[in-house]
């Protein structure tokens, strides 16, 4: 385990002192996927989450918003790497607001015909320790099997001293699932994906959308979100996504 930790830890310094100035990981609708941004593409991300439903005593939990740039770092096809800068806001809480994360992989038979997509990273490293950095590390395998469209797999791990369950309990890691695929039956435009995240932390979650090409470089996802554990309310969240 320590020398995953090393291994992510390098990879977004290594990004840091290139210059980059970057966003959440390429993702599906909530967990990461195996896709890297291109050598020199920017990716700005905008994301909001908002809460469907008040909490038992009628509190609203605040509505979640996240600005984030990523790019592209290195010039190969077979090895990428991305990197990406995070602006977070919840509710107006604007308190240690920087997450930084990074992300290095294969595509699809990269290592050789009919070899799964691979991906490394780690995202939500935060600037105040045990306050915003969750150090969420992870490790992905995806496949596209034809029409049935594309199957991912994977295991996270993060901070033990943040990501716990209601009884305060660590609950600091947990396997990633997800299926997207494109639907050119109706138009290549229209993408549809569902990811599972485990654990009772925060976040742990099914989550289900549909995404939009507006343009070559411009999609808007809409999805749903319902988290493992029923104490945190289900969230709508409207992804807009521009690629430069």
């Amino acid at each position: 385990m320590k020398s995953i930790i090393s291994l992510v830890s390098a990879v977004t310094v290594m990004a840091l002192m290139a210059g980059v100035a970057c966003a959440t990981p390429s993702t599906q609708i909530w967990i990461p996927s195996t896709d890297i941004q291109a050598y020199k593409t920017v990716h700005f991300g905008f994301d909001t989450y908002i809460k469907t439903a008040t909490q038992d005593n009628g509190t609203q939990e605040p509505t979640v918003t996240n600005l984030g740039l990523t790019t592209g770092v290195l010039p190969w096809q077979k090895l990428q790497m991305e990197a990406g800068l995070d602006y977070r806001d919840a509710g107006g809480n604007h308190t240690y607001p920087l997450l930084f994360n990074a992300k290095i992989g294969m595509p699809e038979e990269a290592l050789f015909k009919a070899s799964p997509a691979l991906a490394l990273g780690g995202y939500d490293f935060g600037t105040q320790q045990d306050v915003s950095d969750y150090n969420i590390i992870y490790a992905l395998a995806a496949k596209t099997m034809g029409k049935l469209g594309r199957f991912s797999a994977g295991y996270y791990t993060g901070n033990d001293k943040l990501l716990l369950d209601l009884a305060g309990n660590k609950d600091n890691h947990g396997i990633l699932l997800s299926w997207d695929r494109s639907i050119p039956e109706i138009s290549d435009k229209l993408w549809l994906a569902v990811d599972y995240q485990g654990g009772k932390n925060s976040y742990g979650a099914l989550s289900f959308g549909a995404a939009w090409k507006f343009a070559p470089n411009v999609g808007v996802i809409l999805g749903y979100d319902i988290y493992n554990e029923s104490f945190y309310k289900p969230t709508a969240t409207i992804q807009l996504d521009i690629d430069f």
